[in-house]
């Protein structure tokens, strides 16, 4: 599901007073931090996580992952921090 501007400005006042839920370290992606994320986003839809990595095209690449690997929808990106959006069969956020 692609998410049109007006849906993305929504969610990124939606997303903008959360806390990151996931952080990623170093060690990157793994199994284990896709099935928090996941998870993470079954129950919340709209969550914020942290990539620690130093090099800007390195957080993108692990953002876009991470997008990929749980079928989420990447709402923003700024710094260290990233919005995803994933809709659930109870859905918790209406969008516009």
């Amino acid at each position: 599901m692609a998410l049109n501007e007006k849906q993305r400005q929504f969610l990124r006042g939606l997303a903008h007073s959360r806390k990151p839920v996931v952080i990623v370290g170093q060690a990157g992606v793994s199994d284990t931090v896709v099935a928090e994320i996941d998870a993470a986003l079954n129950h919340h839809e709209l969550i914020k996580v942290r990539v620690n990595a130093s090099d800007r095209e390195a957080r993108r690449a692990m953002t876009e992952d991470i997008a990929q690997r749980t079928g989420a929808e990447l709402v923003q990106s700024i710094g260290h921090v990233a919005s995803f959006y994933r809709s659930s069969e109870r859905a918790r956020i209406t969008l516009p």
